[in-house]
């Protein structure tokens, strides 16, 4: 079964000055959606804190990509975190299409 995975990393909370920059992003709501080849879907979300400590390649708030908070969300969570939730989608892929458990009514 092909996954495809999809990040939204749009929503983040910036400090409003820090380090002599302005709108320092230290925190990233992260929303991850799997689809199957046939579209069904499965997702998680959470929140990552990025390491603020050294602001030596700091990017403008302007400038930030989607891409670029993305791959910080990632390396920050390391890749075995990231390996963890796409598995994690895999089996709620996987459970929707072969259910363990069903609900069904008595007539």
């Amino acid at each position: 079964m092909a996954i495809t995975y999809t990040w939204n990393t749009k929503t983040v909370d910036v400090y409003p000055t820090y380090d002599e920059h302005s709108d320092v992003i230290f925190n990233v709501h992260w929303y991850l959606t799997g689809a199957d080849e046939n579209d069904v879907t499965a997702s998680v979300y959470g929140t990552q804190q990025l390491d603020t400590s050294d602001l030596s390649d700091f990017t403008s708030f302007d400038d930030v990509t989607e891409a670029q908070c993305t791959e910080w969300t990632k390396t920050s969570m390391g890749a075995e975190k990231v390996a963890e939730l796409e598995s994690n989608i895999a089996s709620q892929i996987e459970e929707k299409i072969n259910p363990s458990v069903e609900t069904k009514t008595l007539n």
